[in-house]
């Protein structure tokens, strides 16, 4: 699922398979050691994912998969995962391993939900799945496009060559990616930067469709990617405002038309936040596997990835929006309504829009089988950690961005949501 213009399909592989192979490289930001590595097994382990529970519910024949004249596979795909047709992105730049196809008039859906994406463009050959595994990672799929008794979703370790990088942390895993203006010179090529929640708004949602009824101002949402170079050189004009995508392209066979800006926002936080549990996981199954005289090093290693997790967990970095989001699908509600929430009704997926994606800035990724899945070591570390940051005990200034009333919110709300919650995690006055 990764995204390149189409003409650029070789060098943006080079580049991943660069990536891939720098991986043997120590940085200490990712980790570094093999997906093969005894502790981790990614590529023979078991994997326990949506997908893999879903094909050995098609085989027993408990769930049907119906195929749609428009659309394939996909409605019924989306039911059986779980995937709420509210969450479809509509990317349009030519990219991923089908981006001959994809264009403004023909842009590619993704799907998604705490565990799940799934990619599909109208007339391609497969629906594209990658599901969570708790302890290995981003697992990926493929399902034909071809009406069959016995449809079966499978597995693709060829998606690694682009999602196996530095921007995935040395895991297996997703990026959004905005894309930016590009000449339409054959011979240039696609820049662009890795979507997070710390992302400044004016610089995402290149060569997607962003649909609300308020929407920021500056983006590259919804504008060309290709441009003449005199295009190129000027300043980028204002990004159309779009309620929905209601004729910009013949809608046969989307479940919706739109592209929601929530939506995007979310999936922007939850890439990110997912390589970090799986980066983190593997980093602590390799450690307690390994105990040799490197202890010290990799202790190190584990403590930098635990304040990593923290610290993006808690938004600690997150810019202010600048003017209030509202989309238009439904997906906001939807994805609210989730909860869990506390005896006064509040949860971690309420969201604010206003000033920051959400209400209370502690992921809901928190209760993710991912993380619950962490070495008990690693997962005692985290939430020491996250214990350090909420009750104020760490004064650094970059911690300003969690008032008083945010880290009683949050310890109050995960005292009566989350399960195994330290005893610790006390409401403090400071």
């Amino acid at each position: 699922m990764t995204w390149v213009r189409a003409p650029q399909v070789a060098i943006v592989l080079l580049s991943c398979l660069i990536g891939t192979a720098a991986l043997t490289a120590q940085r200490p930001d990712a980790y570094t050691a093999s997906r093969d590595h005894p502790a981790i097994r990614y590529s023979t382990g078991t994997v326990n994912t949506s997908v893999s529970r879903l094909n050995h519910d098609l085989e027993a024949g408990s769930v049907h998969l119906t195929f749609d004249k428009a659309a394939g596979y996909l409605p019924s795909l989306l039911t059986a995962l779980n995937l709420p047709p509210e969450s479809q992105l509509l990317v349009f730049s030519e990219t991923s391993a089908q981006a001959s196809l994809i264009k403004p008039t023909n842009p590619r859906a993704i799907f998604f939900n705490d565990t799940t994406a799934v990619g599909w463009v109208r007339g391609a050959s497969t629906l594209e799945i990658a599901a969570q595994d708790p302890r290995q990672g981003t697992i990926f799929y493929t399902l034909p496009q071809a009406p069959t008794d016995k449809p079966r979703l499978s597995r693709q370790q060829s998606c690694l060559e682009c999602h196996l990088t530095w921007d995935t942390l040395g895991v297996p895993g997703m990026t959004m990616i905005s894309t930016f203006p590009m000449s339409d010179d054959k011979n240039a090529y696609a820049t662009g930067v890795t979507v997070d929640h710390r992302t400044a708004i004016d610089l995402r949602f290149g060569g997607w469709y962003v649909t609300g009824k308020t929407v920021p101002v500056r983006h590259y949402g919804n504008l060309p990617v290709i441009r003449s170079e005199g295009e190129v050189g000027k300043p980028p004009p204002v990004a159309p405002v779009l309620p929905s995508v209601a004729g910009k392209f013949d809608p046969a066979g989307f479940p919706t038309l739109y592209s929601d800006v929530v939506a995007a926002m979310v999936l922007g936080h939850q890439t990110h936040m997912t390589n970090l549990l799986t980066r983190l996981g593997w980093e602590g199954r390799v450690a307690e596997f390994e105990k040799t005289s490197e202890q010290k090093a990799t202790a190190s290693r584990l403590q930098d990835a635990v304040k990593d997790v923290v610290d993006y967990m808690l938004f600690v970095d997150e810019p202010t929006l600048p003017r209030k989001l509202e989309g238009s699908s439904g997906f906001a509600e939807k994805f609210a309504a989730l909860g869990p929430k506390d005896s006064r009704g509040r949860s971690l997926r309420q969201f604010d829009l206003e000033h920051h994606l959400l209400r209370y800035p502690c992921s809901y990724m928190i209760y993710s089988p991912a993380f619950d899945s962490l070495p008990a070591p690693v997962l005692d570390a985290v939430y020491r950690r996250m214990w350090t940051v909420l009750s104020g005990q760490d004064t650094d200034k970059i911690y300003g961005r969690l008032t008083a009333a945010d880290r009683t919110a949050i310890i109050e709300i995960l005292r009566d949501t989350k399960k195994n919650l330290p005893a610790y995690f006390q409401v403090v006055s400071r």
